[in-house]
């Protein structure tokens, strides 16, 4: 069984900082590449940036040059540097492993989300 594990969100100031870290449980071989989505309220969830076993990066156009991905291949960890937050930002952020290899299935695994609010 694998379960993503996130932790880091919370309330901010606009133009504040915050640290999502997600670490990745169970019998796991490896990992094709691992991210971070968000789901604001009334919108569909999106892509904000992932980061692949390679150290492929890419980012939603919304977040460049704000937010930074960064990866342990070796713990199975994925961290999101997020800076100048803006009230846009806000939303629940989940972490998404892609190609999750284990010794009886490969499949896609999410974390069970996390808030983060930018507002004064």
């Amino acid at each position: 069984q694998v379960q993503l594990v996130e932790s880091g969100g919370g309330l901010v100031q606009p133009g504040g900082s915050l640290r999502l870290s997600c670490a990745a449980s169970g019998s796991i071989f490896s990992i094709n590449a691992m991210g971070w989505y968000r789901q604001a309220p009334g919108k569909q969830r999106e892509l904000v940036a992932t980061i692949t076993g390679a150290g492929s990066i890419s980012y939603a156009d919304s977040v460049k040059g704000r937010f930074t991905i960064s990866g342990d291949n070796a713990k199975n960890t994925v961290s999101l540097q997020m800076n100048s937050l803006k009230p846009e930002d806000t939303a629940v952020y989940y972490c998404h492993a892609d190609n999750v290899h284990t010794w009886s299935m490969i499949r896609d695994y999410w974390g069970q989300g996390t808030q983060v609010t930018v507002s004064s």
